[in-house]
Parts: structure tokens; sequence; C-alpha cells
């Protein structure tokens, strides 16, 4: 390594969502700003989110919107930066985005016009931004404010040494590790003293080995409105059945709260008290074939499975043979059906990772590590996770700002 440590103000280690806007946010109170990217280019994970289209934000924020350990932490930074600052940056580039349900904002055209933003913004800043960065060690430099932090390096093939007086770790976490996904963050936290809570992937689809993998397999494809509740939690939306296993919006948000070896309970039919409406049929129809009936209201392929699963025997039979307690009996097994996951796909196809770094060892105004000054960390790698439907980059452009504002 070089003798010669080349000097900066703020260094920020990541060029993702939190990260570039951090770098911006600081580089225009005339600070000498560098980002450093592992990957070759920067903004990888925005560029995939959304299917392509960026779920940049959603107009209602609220803390309830977040998981976290301290579930206070996130208030400071949401209340300072908004949705309708985002916007309003969005706009001023002129870039198109269309609102979906739930309130959720995305780009009309592509994921791109975001990166191309945030690149804009930190170029017209004056912010550095290198790719390819390896980073080698991290390490308390003197007494200095200036020198408090060391970074030695490999960019591009090339060996590099850094020094600065404030240091932001947007490094994200452990999900998607093809995006360049990874633990570097909390590493460096522990390193600094810093406390990590348990990991685990979120917003991840779930995984069967008993025979609610072969049903998940013949119905693969098959997407319908459910209501999926588990640990006092519970989300509307669409449910996708997968060779694996289950997928969908509500899926993913429900696994977030699930923990290994508990149950899933799914309303197939939400909205409807499904034992009175059985009751109704078997006496308005009572001729009818309950398969037919169920196709009423749900997709041949799941009625044939779900009747395979609970009344092999019977499937076949008019309504009017059945006993109204059997009837019953399926309109509470419609309203909820109970699954256990045999687990998660795991960080490879989770959108985040759950826990991080320990919120309490971090003040909530600024991010700056409460016992090592000039420490900073913002976005994924810390230990507040958002739902789906543009919470977590509106976390990450929050807390972003919030580091940006100080370092």
């Amino acid at each position: 390594m070089s003798d010669s440590l080349q000097s900066y103000d703020v260094i920020i280690l990541g060029a993702g969502a939190s990260g570039l806007l951090c770098a911006f946010t600081a580089a225009r109170r005339g600070r000498r700003v560098l980002v450093l990217e592992r990957a070759n280019k920067i903004g990888k994970k925005i560029l995939m989110s959304g299917g392509g289209r960026c779920n940049f934000t959603n107009r209602v924020v609220e803390p309830a919107n977040f998981i976290s350990a301290n579930p206070h932490f996130c208030k400071s930074a949401l209340k300072r930066y908004t949705p309708w600052d985002f916007i309003a940056l969005v706009e001023r580039h002129a870039i198109p985005y269309e609102e979906r349900k739930h309130s959720q904002l995305f780009c009309r055209d592509s994921a791109q016009d975001i990166v191309d933003m945030l690149r804009t913004e930190c170029e017209e800043a004056g912010v550095q931004i290198l790719t390819r960065c390896d980073i080698r060690t991290v390490c308390s430099g003197g007494p200095a404010p200036e020198d408090r932090f060391h970074l030695d390096l490999v960019n591009a093939g090339a060996p590099l040494a850094l020094r600065c007086s404030s240091l932001v770790v947007a490094t994200g976490a452990l999900s998607v590790p093809t995006l360049g996904g990874s633990g570097f963050g909390y590493q460096l936290a522990q390193q600094f003293g810093l406390r990590v809570t348990e990991r685990r992937a979120g917003l991840v689809p779930f995984m069967f080995t008993d025979a609610t993998k072969a049903v998940c397999e013949r119905l693969s494809g098959l997407a319908l409105d459910v209501e999926v509740s588990c640990n006092g939690h519970s989300f509307s939306e669409a449910m996708l059945f997968t060779h694996r296993g289950l997928s969908g919006p509500a899926i993913l948000q429900i696994s977030s709260y699930w923990h290994p070896g508990e149950e899933v309970v799914i309303d197939l039919l939400p909205g409807l008290d499904a034992t009175r409406w059985l009751l109704d049929a078997k006496r308005d129809q009572g001729r009818s074939r309950l398969r037919g009936v169920l196709t009423q209201k749900l997709a041949r392929a799941l009625a044939d499975e779900l009747l395979k699963m609970w009344w092999p025997e019977r499937n076949d039979r008019a309504l009017a043979e059945w006993p109204d307690r059997d009837l019953a009996t399926l309109g509470n097994r419609l309203n909820a059906w109970c699954l256990k996951p045999s687990g998660t796909e795991g960080y490879r196809t989770a959108e985040v990772t759950l826990g991080g770094v320990d919120t309490q060892d971090v003040d909530s105004r600024t991010m700056e590590a409460k016992t090592c000054p000039g420490l900073y960390f913002i976005g994924e790698v810390l230990d507040v996770t958002g739902h789906l439907g543009g919470f977590n980059f509106q976390w990450a452009w929050a807390s972003g700002h919030s580091a940006g504002l100080v370092v």
C-alpha cells in the first residue's frame, strides 16, 4: 500500500439507495465525499426492484410499516425526510411514475431512471464514486478528526489507501447475494463494538416438504387473493402457488413475522363466511355437486385439490347429501387453512434481511454510532425492515438523508 493516504471528509461504503442519497446530501454541504462500491456498477438492487420498475416509495408511510426490536427508532428519520421529499426529487428530474394499489409508487418506464437520477445528483454535488472496490481493512486512525478512519482496499486491481473523518456503512445486508448482499457491514459494526441482532430472511417465499409441496407443484402458477395470518399479523393480498411452495405479496409480507416451526393461516375466501355460504348453497342448490359450488368462488384446479385433501371419499356428492356439520368443517377450513412451512427460500430470493446492527447503539437522529464518533450506519444494515410496498426504499432515503446532514 502507498504510504500517502488520500483524504476525504466522508467515505461511504456502498453505492445503493441509502449510500447515494447520503452522498449527495453531504456533498451539498461542502463535504468531500467518496463512495466505494464492491460491484461493477452502482444501484444494482435498485435496478431489479419492483420487477425492474422500482417501487421507490409509498404515499402513506407510518412507523407501523417497519419491523425492529426498537420500533421507535425509525420515527425521527422518517419524519425528517418524507415520501413527498423523494417524490419532489423524482418530479424535478421529470421521471414518469404511477401509483398502484396500496399507495405504492413505481417508475412508469424503468428503475434505471432512479439510478440515473441519483448518479446525476451525485455528479452535480461533486461526489466521487469508485466501483470494483475490495476493502481489505478498516481501522481507527489518529486522534485528529480528519484522521479517524484508515481504509486499505484494492480498486480494479490496484491498491489504495484512504482516510476520512466520517465513515458511513451503507453496505446493505445478506439478501440477494448475487446483487452484492453480504455481512460485511455487520462485521464492521462488531469490530467497532456495536451489537448485531439476530438476522433472518424476510419478504421471502415459503417452502414445504410434506404433501403440501406436491399440491403447490400441481397448482404452480395459480394466483388468488387471500388473507394470511401469523403471530397476530394479517395481510390481504395475492398468493401465488409455485413449484417450491407459496409466494406472492401476501406470503412475502407474512414471512417477516413467521418463525420456523410455526403455522400460517390462510383465508381462501376473505370477506366471506364460507360456512354460511355453503349452508345457503345447500338450501338453494341442493342438487349441485360440491365441486361445482366451490368453483363459483375458487379456481377449479384449487377446488379439486382441496377436496382431494379434505374429503376424498365424497368429493362428487351433491350438497344435499352433506351433513351440515361437515359443511361447517369445510367452511372453517376454507376460511382458515393451516399450513406449516418447512422453511423459506432464504437469502437467495429474500427481498430484505430482518435484524441487523442494534439500533440501541445508534443515534436515531444522526445514524451515528453512540460509542464511536464519526461512524454511521444507514439503510438495510440496521435493524429496521419495512413491509413490501416501497417502505424499505423510503427507509433508505430517510436514513441516508439523516446521516448526510451531519457527516
